[in-house]
């Protein structure tokens, strides 16, 4: 057992012998590590640690599902323990009910495929319903004068949160070779804050990809000591909140389309995000207002997943990295120009 995740384990329960830890699925983020845990008692669980001793990651995931632990209409992990503040941050949730959705998407044609993304789109409409006066980073967690737990929220206007996210991006980021795309993503909000700041505020999850999201009514290889029914009306329980911010809703929807469904410098079928949309617009009733009209500029920022992590796509699609490396900055420079 790493011994960053031994020591967050005794910590969070010191009188519960650990049988063995077991390994989660490949990561692209290397601020953290997660494995999940397997107690002598037959209980299951999973234990994330902040690998270079960072709690702020830890403090903001664990605020926010103690806040949809609040009978909100979105699930997420049951949190069995956490502590961003010692001196190994960790956090300990509960497994969630269902099947991984990238399995059950593998497993799917198509019709199933777009029914799925139909329900991911309804998910996020219902979280984005979490509506608050103004953009801000989550920071942390309190408990309401009525006992429920809040956020604590840093405000501030939501391009300077947008840049702060574009921040976390670089310092989770696995590869300084497209550093620049850093400062162009910069600059593109900058140019464009008017364009921007009139948002709406909603709760974001930040990272909407096929391995953070169960869909609870298959099967229970996620494990069933979760939220079980309370997995929301849709049945889908999105996990790994520590990039949520509040934030605009379109940057968001953005977001899970380009993770869920398009390529390195691809999009996917057209009617598949149109599942996701159609999804998003049955429960929300449209689209977030003025969606159209900042969806380039999130483009821009959503390049980020592939520089940022540069070295990781190279394995993936196994290409050399200086033919991926072209090839992104013709796709950034086709995205400015579309901004």
């Amino acid at each position: 057992m790493d011994q960053r995740v031994e020591t967050a384990l005794g910590e969070a329960f010191p009188d519960r012998s650990v049988d063995r830890t077991f390994g989660v699925g490949p990561s692209w983020n290397g601020a953290n590590e997660t494995v999940g845990v397997a107690f002598a008692d037959g209980g299951r669980a999973f234990c994330k640690v902040a690998a270079d001793g960072d709690g702020s990651r830890i403090a903001r995931e664990l605020a926010v599902l103690r806040y949809l632990g609040a009978e909100r209409s979105v699930a997420g992990p049951a949190v069995l323990a956490g502590d961003p503040d010692a001196s190994v941050p960790y956090l300990v949730t509960a497994p969630v009910p269902g099947r991984e959705l990238l399995g059950v998407w593998e497993d799917a044609g198509d019709e199933r495929r777009e029914a799925l993304l139909r329900r991911v789109g309804a998910t996020l409409a219902a979280l984005h319903a979490e509506r608050f006066d103004r953009h801000a980073e989550i920071v942390g967690g309190r408990v309401g004068e009525d006992g429920a737990p809040s956020l604590a929220l840093d405000p501030a206007p939501w391009p300077d949160v947008l840049r702060a996210t574009i921040e976390r991006t670089r310092e989770i980021g696995t590869s300084e070779r497209l550093a620049d795309h850093y400062d162009a993503a910069f600059d593109c909000v900058e140019a464009n804050r008017d364009r921007l700041e009139g948002a709406p505020a909603a709760l974001l999850h930040g990272d909407v990809a096929k391995p953070n999201l169960f869909v609870a009514d298959e099967g229970e290889a996620g494990g069933s000591h979760g939220r079980g029914d309370d997995a929301g009306p849709d049945g889908i329980v999105p996990i790994d909140w520590e990039l949520a911010h509040v934030g605009d809703p379109a940057r968001d929807l953005v977001r899970a389309e380009d993770q869920l469904l398009n390529g390195f410098d691809s999009r996917g079928p057209e009617r598949y995000a149109d599942a996701l949309y159609r999804g998003y617009r049955d429960r929300a009733g449209g689209l977030p207002p003025g969606f159209a009209e900042r969806r380039p500029v999130y483009e821009v920022v959503r390049m980020l997943g592939r520089s940022g992590f540069i070295d990781q796509w190279t394995t993936y699609l196994d290409e050399p990295l200086e033919s991926l490396v072209d090839r992104a900055d013709a796709e950034l420079r086709a995205r400015l120009d579309a901004v």
